[in-house]
């Protein structure tokens, strides 16, 4: 599929899906934040075709979301590790991991999120970053912000 750009579209969400939206990218970038590394070891766990995932792994670091690191000389290979913007993003999988499991996940969820530190199951949610209460898509209103685009 070409790729179109969001044109027009002062948009956050726009922007980030011109970079993660494409079809495999966030289950790669769902593989290396697991600790999968290595180019064959993501494409085992995601069944992507090698074109596509060599693509996909460009866009990425090209992006600053992967960087690129050699372990081996020869043959010459290299592995995939998350950069401070690529971690970034693991909330947005959680999010997506917990919509399927409510929504998409008829026999219970594939795969439970444990916190490490106390080793509970986690169900990640949003928070208020003022006063710690959680939010819920009705608790939010969308007003303009500093990269709002002058109104005509």
């Amino acid at each position: 599929m070409p790729y179109r750009p969001f044109e027009g579209q002062n948009c956050s969400i726009a922007r980030t899906l011109a970079i993660v939206g494409e079809r495999w990218t966030l289950l790669v970038l769902r593989e290396v934040l697991r600790g999968r590394r290595r180019f064959q070891d993501i494409r085992r766990e995601t069944g992507v075709a090698p074109n596509i995932l060599s693509d996909r792994l460009s866009t990425l670091v090209e992006h600053g979301l992967l960087r690129r690191e050699r372990y081996g000389e020869h043959p010459e290979a290299f592995e995939y590790r998350p950069t401070p913007k690529g971690a970034d993003i693991a909330p947005v999988l959680w999010a997506l991991l917990r919509w399927g499991d409510r929504h998409a996940a008829p026999d219970g969820p594939p795969v439970v999120v444990e916190h490490r530190a106390c080793g509970h199951d986690a169900a990640p949610r949003m928070h208020c970053s003022h006063c710690g209460e959680p939010l819920e898509p009705a608790d939010v209103v969308v007003r303009p912000g500093p990269g709002a685009a002058a109104a005509a």
